[in-house]
């Protein structure tokens, strides 16, 4: 009981601490808290007066502004960004126009005449190394801070993302592999040995590659980009097998030495990939297509699916079919944050699918 206690407290205080909710708290005891820490320092006590007040708030000021540079600025563009030793370099600076900056305004406000002498105690002034040295500690406990949210946020992320990827192959595995599937790719076969004995080969050979990828490929964390296209490629033959009237392509104008470096997340597009199969059904056996496109460009990758579509047809599934959506949306975001395009269009006998991410 004790222990559930205790960590449901440890969960509030790092909820305070990581989640948008309670920013206006954290920045509120930010600026409280350092207020008396300040104050009860002997750079602030040994003077007396209004004078102390004024070196109160010129030091405290200073200090809040350089924390909140720090993290505002310094922080995501510069230390984020592995590049450690320019952090440091800017630290040191920004730290160093601030001490000359709170000298400036303390010895223009004590030499100004205004204050009587008796207010003020003899001035021991803060060397400028002394300054700096003290004071880029301070600043570093807000990078401190920084690191901490990052860490525990990224720690909720992968844990997410394990999730949702653990559900998006659970379902994958029960859509594709699955008794029917296979009962019905054996019976195409099957005929196939009779009429067509070439094409049954390629069938099996297909459903091989088919398998294999969905059994040792599909469960790791990356996967060649020839892996992928390869297994798509498979997957809407195998589906063409089953509609005569389906036509099929998947199409990459990259070179193939680039797709052969080039490692990625599995099952990006599988559920692109599955919506377009699903929908392209068409109630009156007309012709229907499907177009798969994915290219390199520089750093980027574009994907596109287009497929055809039958207004008429409502697949018999249609309450949970947004769900792999929302599951590779969610996914996506989790993966690459806002650095990814995903733009979906629907008219009346065409839906398509255009993906952007970066390499």
């Amino acid at each position: 009981m004790k222990n559930d206690l205790r960590e449901s407290k440890d969960k509030k205080l790092i909820q305070l601490i990581i989640d948008d909710r309670y920013r206006i708290w954290r920045h509120t005891i930010l600026l409280i808290g350092f207020l008396p820490v300040i104050f009860c320092t002997d750079e602030i006590l040994e003077y007396s007066g209004p004078y102390r007040y004024y070196r109160l708030l010129c030091v405290y000021g200073s200090i809040m502004a350089m924390c909140y540079v720090n993290m505002n600025v310094l922080v995501p563009r510069i230390f984020f960004k592995g590049r450690y030793v320019r952090y440091l370099i800017v630290l040191f600076l920004l730290v160093s126009v601030f001490v000359v900056l709170m000298a400036n305004l303390l010895s223009a406000f004590s030499s100004s005449g205004r204050l009587p002498a008796h207010l003020v105690m003899p001035d021991r002034k803060m060397g400028f190394y002394e300054g700096t040295v003290i004071l880029v500690p301070i600043i570093l406990v807000t990078t401190m801070i920084k690191l901490f949210q990052r860490w525990m946020r990224d720690n909720e992320r992968i844990a997410e993302l394990k999730s949702i990827t653990l559900t998006m192959e659970l379902n994958e595995l029960r859509n594709q592999i699955n008794p029917h599937f296979l009962f019905n790719m054996l019976n195409g076969i099957r005929a196939l040995l009779h009429s067509d004995p070439e094409k049954a080969d390629m069938v099996i050979m297909k459903l091989s590659e088919f398998l294999r990828y969905q059994l040792y490929e599909n469960n790791e964390t990356r996967t060649l980009l020839r892996s992928e296209i390869n297994f798509l490629s498979n997957f809407l033959d195998l589906e063409k097998l089953r509609r005569d009237n389906l036509t099929v392509s998947v199409e990459s104008p990259t070179a193939a030495t680039v797709l052969n470096h080039i490692f990625l997340p599995p099952n990006l597009f599988t559920t692109f990939v599955e919506n377009a199969v699903k929908h392209s059904v068409s109630i009156s056996e007309a012709a229907s297509y499907i177009r798969v496109s994915i290219a390199v460009d520089v750093n980027r990758l574009y994907f596109s699916c287009v497929n055809s579509t039958d207004p008429g047809y409502i697949p018999s599934d249609e309450k949970n079919s947004g769900l792999g959506l929302a599951n590779i949306k969610r996914r996506l975001e989790l993966l690459y944050g806002a650095d990814y395009g995903l733009e979906i269009t629907s008219s009346g006998n065409e839906y398509n699918v255009k993906l952007t991410i970066p390499l």
